[in-house]
């Protein structure tokens, strides 16, 4: 069997991608090789409780999450990147990472136009291919791997310089890069702030999130009716859920603003007036929204949520929420018709 490019090779030309990477604008860049994903049983284990609700596309790719290598054939190194989306933004009804552009859009982007600088600097026939949240690959699994940090009680993955508030990408390649060391340490310590501060339970202890009764997944991923018992602590939130990071010491004191242009949140989705959101055509919905991350829940999504948050004010818009419960959609009518309930 012919003899592989020696280690020093592999590591200079390592370096050299990582440093493409940083001049595209990524914040943070680790090199890791391919293979069997340590999580795998760990992600079974949380399928087979029940914790994905109804994710139900989690569970038709497990087979393929046991190992990177079996994501995009031929591939052997993973170049992981993370993206920092500003930490240091104020808290608002819509989470820091869906005020700007969509960060698949953009990192996606981003990566394909690394993958086209190696082949123009390092090789012209390396194959990749870039994986934002839409393979199926553990990405925490692979970023640690790739030394970009620890995962964090509230299961987020941490970087020390960074704090949590950042997005990942992979690019899948065919071409031996010498790898990062792993991030083997944990530094939250005794900590359980992230814990104790979320306001629906979801986390069964340490390390261990029900999504079902997740802030995020219940104002994205669910698709009807919020469970009724859960409504009244989801609060103001009408598009995901920051609060286990706000409390992290970790961000509390790393947390950086955004620097990507493209990234940079929009003023009218960083303060939202939740009442207004009832009034929204489909046709304002689309258009305020255009480009970020909300399009994900339609009209009749964001409309249910912002319904739930209304009637969780202590002085709510009853005019608002009386036109909301006339709404062509049965979602927003019956979400509205509780809201008013609770003040009755």
């Amino acid at each position: 069997m012919p003899a592989g490019p020696p280690a020093a090779e592999l590591g200079d030309t390592a370096e050299r991608v990582k440093a493409l990477a940083y001049a595209l604008g990524f914040d943070l860049v680790g090199v890791t090789t391919l293979g069997p994903a340590e999580t795998a049983p760990e992600f079974r284990d949380w399928l087979a409780k029940g914790y994905a609700g109804t994710m139900e596309y989690l569970a038709r790719g497990a087979d393929k999450r046991d190992d990177t290598r079996w994501v995009f054939e031929g591939s052997i190194t993973a170049v992981v990147v993370g993206m920092n989306y500003g930490g240091t933004q104020p808290s608002g009804p819509i989470a820091r990472y869906a005020r700007g552009r969509d960060y698949h859009d953009v990192i996606v982007d981003r990566l394909n136009e690394l993958l086209s600088r190696i082949r123009e600097d390092v090789s012209p026939d390396v194959r990749g291919k870039p994986y934002v949240d839409t393979g199926p690959i553990l990405e925490r699994d692979l970023a640690r791997r790739a030394g970009l940090g620890w995962f964090g009680k509230n299961t987020n993955l941490i970087n020390p310089q960074l704090g949590s508030y950042f997005f990942i990408g992979s690019l899948l390649i065919d071409l031996p890069l010498a790898p990062d060391e792993s991030f083997a340490t944990d530094h939250c310590g005794t900590c359980t702030r992230c814990l104790e501060a979320c306001p629906t339970s979801a986390f069964d202890g340490a390390y261990q999130l029900n999504a079902t009764r997740c802030i995020s997944y219940l104002t994205i991923e669910l698709r009807h009716d919020i469970p009724v018992e859960l409504r009244p602590l989801m609060r103001d939130l009408v598009f995901g859920c920051d609060i286990c990071q706000e409390v992290c010491p970790w961000n509390v004191k790393f947390s950086q603003d955004v620097r990507d242009a493209e990234l940079r949140p929009r003023a009218e989705l960083t303060s939202v007036d939740v009442a207004g959101l009832l009034a929204l055509s489909d046709e304002q919905f689309r258009a305020k929204f255009r480009g970020t991350p909300v399009l994900r829940t339609k009209r009749k999504g964001l409309l249910r949520n912002a319904a739930v948050a209304v009637g969780n004010n202590e002085h709510p818009d009853r005019v608002a929420l009386q036109r909301a419960a006339q709404d062509a959609e049965p979602l927003v009518r019956s979400h509205a018709q509780w809201a008013l309930d609770q003040h009755s």
